[in-house]
């Protein structure tokens, strides 16, 4: 068993969000595990750009609201309990809703000579933000709890696989 400290919180890169977004490294992978985990916290209106992961993305919703979309215009609002899993390959992108907070763990694989499985490109427009955010916008129903952003399914499709 060990205990390990807790890391120190950076300041995520400005080339792959938009915003202040705040990341606490919890866990990286020593082999044979090759899971990494991190806290990242979103300020108001701050999100990641679009981005892939090679195996997959889960993410765990601590604090707040936020937003999750997808390429295919799928749009999942996230609060606190929630759990997003994002299958291997699949461009998205997800961050704070513009009025408020979000915080969420962060889960992934490293590749398996270790490398990092997330490719990242170009940033979400604030206009696409900006709507996604609005009542109607195709998020789901505040009973709605947990969410896969499978390609292809518009969150009405996923609203009856929610515990």
């Amino acid at each position: 068993m060990e205990l390990k400290p807790v890391a120190a919180t950076v300041k995520t890169p400005a080339q792959n969000f938009t915003g202040d977004v705040y990341l606490t490294p919890i866990h990286s992978a020593t082999a044979p595990s090759h899971l990494t985990v991190a806290l990242v916290r979103f300020t108001p209106g701050a999100r990641t750009n679009w981005h892939v992961h090679a195996v997959g993305q889960t993410l765990h919703v601590t604090e707040g609201v936020g937003l999750v979309g997808t390429r295919d215009g799928t749009v999942l609002r996230i609060r606190a309990g929630d759990t997003v899993v994002c299958p291997p390959g699949e461009e998205h992108w997800h961050g704070a809703t513009a009025d408020t907070f979000m915080s969420h763990l962060a889960m992934l694989e490293t590749l398996p000579d270790g490398g990092d499985p997330t490719t990242w490109l170009e940033p979400v427009p604030e206009e696409l933000h900006r709507s996604a955010g609005r009542p109607g916008a195709g998020a789901p129903t505040p009973a709605d709890r947990r969410f896969s952003c499978r390609r292809g399914l518009p969150a009405a499709a996923v609203a009856g696989r929610r515990r």
